[in-house]
C-alpha cells in the first residue's frame, strides 16, 4: 500500500483532485464537470495501473 501512496503518478493525481474539487464546489453544473471528474478518475487509474506494472516488473527481474 505504501508504494502506491508515495507514488509521484498518485500523489500528483491526489493532487489533483484539489482543482476538481474546487471547480465542482464553486463552478456550474454542468457536462465540463462531469468531464473533469471522469479525467480525474482516468488519471488515478493510470498512475496505479502504472505502480502495479512497475512492482510487477521489479519482481520480474529479481
Amino acid at each position: 500500500m505504501r508504494k502506491y501512496l508515495f507514488s509521484g503518478a498518485v500523489l500528483g493525481s491526489i493532487l489533483g483532485a484539489i482543482g476538481v474539487v474546487k471547480a465542482t464546489i464553486s463552478g456550474p453544473r454542468d457536462w465540463r464537470l462531469l468531464l473533469m471528474w471522469v479525467s480525474w478518475a482516468c488519471s488515478l487509474a493510470i498512475a496505479i495501473g502504472t505502480v502495479a506494472d512497475d512492482e510487477k516488473r521489479r519482481e520480474l527481474t529479481e
